[in-house]
């Protein structure tokens, strides 16, 4: 029978989360389609289908693979549902935008964000409006 430990270990909080979730909800805040994520991995999307789901396992090699696709840690692939959030970068689809918006003559990127300005700050006012 073996010895007991006698190592003091903090336990790991326990998460319902798969390892994963964490896996997808980066790949869409990244902004990436599965098919996409699997080309930059060398995998196939029924292959990130399936490890988003819990399907099948995440090894080391995987988890190296993922976090140099999607800019991130290998920490922040792994991180439990209780722990801290990463920071947060923008989208790919959002900077595509921007890139776009910086394309433009001096005078029509003026037009553009004050356009985007007033958008934003009806969709703040009806928010307010809402929470009260």
């Amino acid at each position: 029978m073996p010895k007991p430990s006698k190592l003091a270990l903090t336990p790991l909080p326990l998460s319902d989360k798969t390892p994963g979730q964490p896996l997808a909800h980066l790949r869409r805040e990244r902004g990436f389609i599965q098919v996409e994520l699997a080309e930059k991995t060398g995998l196939v999307q029924t292959l990130v289908s399936g490890y988003e789901r819990g399907k099948l396992r995440l090894n080391a090699g995987r988890i190296l693979r993922f976090a140099a696709a999607l800019d991130v840690s290998t920490g922040d692939l792994l991180q439990a549902a209780t722990g801290p959030k990463p920071a947060r970068k923008p989208s790919r689809r959002v900077l595509q935008r921007l890139e776009r918006i910086e394309a433009l003559p001096a005078h029509v990127q003026t037009t553009v964000l004050k356009s985007l300005d007033l958008m934003l700050q009806s969709v703040s006012m009806k928010r307010r409006e809402t929470i009260r």
